[in-house]
């Protein structure tokens, strides 16, 4: 691969209570640095960037009627870990001609940040997600 990869982005974890979580990240040092929503089957969740010296980590909740599967669950909650990237268009391009199977038909803008994020996921092996993002 020729795309820049600059370093891991964030991790993210799927929490049941936005504001629970934010407060217990809090208390480990970290500062919510940007909050906002998103749409999802219909339904409305919520996000927060946890962030502390140049680690973030992304809490996110799901809307109501999705959380069922994320309180369920008996192991670790870490949804995906996401790669910062120089250009989306480029690393997209890269990955689909190296035949790695991606989750998204192309990549996704986020009303995130000051101006926006676009990102797209790739599934390895075991089905793990790997986020590649690019903040504009």
């Amino acid at each position: 691969m020729n795309f820049k990869i600059n370093h891991i982005q964030h991790i993210g974890i799927p929490v049941t209570d936005l504001k629970v979580s934010a407060a217990f990240y809090e208390k480990l040092g970290f500062q919510n640095v940007m909050e906002s929503g998103f749409d999802f089957n219909g339904g409305k969740g919520m996000v927060a960037m946890m962030q502390r010296e140049e680690m973030i980590i992304e809490i996110y909740q799901m809307p109501e009627k999705e959380l069922d599967e994320i309180r369920h669950r008996k192991n670790g909650h870490i949804d995906h870990i996401a790669f910062d990237v120089s250009n989306i268009d480029v690393a997209f391009a890269e990955l689909k001609n190296a035949s790695f199977t991606i989750i998204e038909a192309a990549p996704v803008f986020l009303p995130f940040w000051k101006n926006g994020c676009r990102y797209f996921n790739i599934t390895g092996p075991d089905g793990e997600r790997i986020e590649f993002n690019q903040i504009l």
